[in-house]
């Protein structure tokens, strides 16, 4: 058949084994010679599989701990010759090179290594691998001739096919597999350039110093970037727009998520989700956020999440209409049969249980996600001609660190609220107010051109009253009327970051008008 090529030796050598004995069996089920390298050649050698070392095949020993193994001629000959070439065969026969017709490699994990706390210098440098690359590329290339196997996820779908076609593969599966290969070296090297051109200068006994952590890491001089596609959306922002999703690798985070049910995601519904995963992971009690657009409608802490949903909802259920739901804790029945009564676009959770799946199965078109916390440091933001690379905001302030600067402190109870308000604030849209009390928003302004504003629009939306409430303002008061506002409003005590030329000026206001206030030092814009 015109395109097939039979598959009659293969060479093995993976760092990842899962699944790789399995896939051996039916290679050597259907006639396949094994080949294969160190702890590969072990694990199918146990597993009773025939399998030629391959210091057998070279006639040459592994050394170097391991550093050399397969590259040698007999190996890079064996896969890159075109078979219907006279010369290339006359070569190879001249200097007793068997073909191989599939690579089976995988690559040392530099990234794991690389995130391992307090990983040396040395360990990560013998973590980059050479040879599996170079068979990689090798096999890419002669692909009219030689299938690569690079990723785990495949072995299923090319046993099939293996078997279906008396141990053929098609053309079209070679090229997908190249081009899957060629993907995988690039941003393999990728990832060892960006984590290289990362380090400190390179000191001598370099390799007995433990590498700084990712976030302490200084910015790289040249951004270099390969995020593999997960999936196409529907479209962008708007129906106009064409859009896809990429992914780190990581499977963490909204990226990574897991879909239970409902209609396919959406280019909106992935950003309000993701703003909703990162409001909740703010806090170490059960919480809930309610995202509207990417700002909260509503966000309460509760004992469990039916509590922390309820108050959540609360705050503004006529915005929480058709919104996204993020949740940090595992979600139950007596939660979903609440849930299930409002509509919702979305839900992110750690896990659902199988009572509560079975709630929300009743709802088809509500889509139902799980994800793993993130371990992100920085992100892209794309602008005209260029991209802005910065730290992500992990900046906290404990209820300690707060600043009393106003003559009456505030109470126990203002200050649990005001801790609250202010970890929710740093995911609004600057320009940001919230209103709130311990553990559930009452009202929130967000995105407004004037702080004033900010203040009087989260005042407006405030269902619950805010009578002896406190309020959180992202960046300082520049005059005193947004304090006077937010005092107007309901506020006994207020939470900002100061840094005002004017901040005495406000500071007077607040001892004028009887409230607290606390300084934070720390701005938390979010455009």
């Amino acid at each position: 058949m015109s395109g097939w090529k039979a598959v009659r030796r293969v060479l093995l050598s993976v760092t990842d084994k899962s699944g790789i004995v399995d896939f051996a069996r039916v290679l050597h089920g259907l006639g396949a010679e094994l080949v294969s390298t160190g702890g590969t050649a072990r694990a199918l050698r146990e597993a009773g599989l025939p399998v030629q070392d391959i210091s057998e095949l070279t006639g040459f020993p592994e050394m170097l701990d391991g550093r050399v193994k397969t590259l040698h001629p007999k190996v890079h000959g064996g896969i890159l010759h075109i078979r219907s070439k006279r010369e290339h065969q006359q070569a190879v026969s001249e200097h007793g090179i068997l073909p191989i017709d599939m690579v089976v490699v995988n690559l040392y994990a530099f990234s794991a290594t690389l995130n391992k706390p307090g990983v040396h210098f040395g360990e990560l440098i013998e973590n980059i691998d050479i040879g599996g690359p170079s068979m990689v590329r090798s096999a890419a290339k002669n692909f009219e001739d030689v299938a690569v196997v690079t990723n785990a996820d495949d072995y299923a779908a090319l046993a099939e096919e293996l078997q279906s076609h008396q141990g053929q593969l098609c053309r079209a599966t070679r090229w997908r597999l190249a081009k899957q290969a060629f993907a995988l070296t690039a941003a393999y090297d990728l990832g060892i350039a960006n984590a290289l051109e990362s380090l400190p200068e390179l000191l001598e006994e370099q390799a007995a110093i433990a590498l700084p952590a990712p976030a302490q890491a200084p910015f790289p001089s040249t951004l270099r970037v390969a995020y593999p596609q997960v999936m196409p959306l529907r479209y962008g922002e708007n129906p106009h727009q064409n859009a896809a999703l990429y992914a780190d690798g990581s499977n963490t985070g909204i990226a990574g998520l897991q879909q239970f049910q409902g209609k396919e995601l959406s280019y909106n519904n992935l950003v309000d989700l993701d703003a909703c995963w990162e409001l909740v992971h703010e806090f170490d009690q059960t919480a809930v956020a309610i995202i509207k657009h990417t700002n909260p409608c509503g966000a309460a802490t509760g004992a469990s999440v039916l509590e922390a949903y309820q108050k959540a909802l609360a705050a503004d259920p006529i915005s929480a209409f058709g919104a996204v739901i993020g949740i940090n804790r595992d979600v139950d029945g007596e939660a979903a049969t609440e849930i299930a009564k409002l509509f919702v676009e979305a839900i992110v959770a750690p896990s659902y249980t199988a009572e509560a799946k079975a709630i929300f199965a009743t709802k088809k078109n509500l889509r139902l996600v799980q994800a793993l916390p993130s371990q992100t440091t920085r992100m892209i933001k794309q602008i005209s001609g260029g991209l802005l690379l910065q730290d992500v905001d992990r900046g906290k302030v404990t209820a300690q660190e707060l600043k009393t600067v106003t003559q009456r402190k505030p109470t126990e109870a203002e200050l649990h609220a005001l801790h609250f308000a202010w970890r929710v604030c740093k995911h609004v849209k600057s320009n940001a107010i919230v209103y709130a009390r311990a553990g559930q928003t009452l009202g929130i302004g967000a995105g407004q051109m004037s702080r004033v504003d900010a203040a009087k629009f989260g005042a407006m939306k405030a269902v619950l009253p805010l009578a002896g409430c406190v309020a959180a303002s992202d960046a300082f008061f520049p005059f005193p009327d947004g304090l006077e506002t937010v005092v107007q409003a309901g506020a006994t005590a207020v939470v900002q970051p100061g840094g005002s030329v004017r901040d005495a000026e406000v500071i007077a206001a607040a001892d004028r008008l009887g409230v607290a206030m606390v300084l934070t030092g720390m701005r938390h814009f979010r455009h």
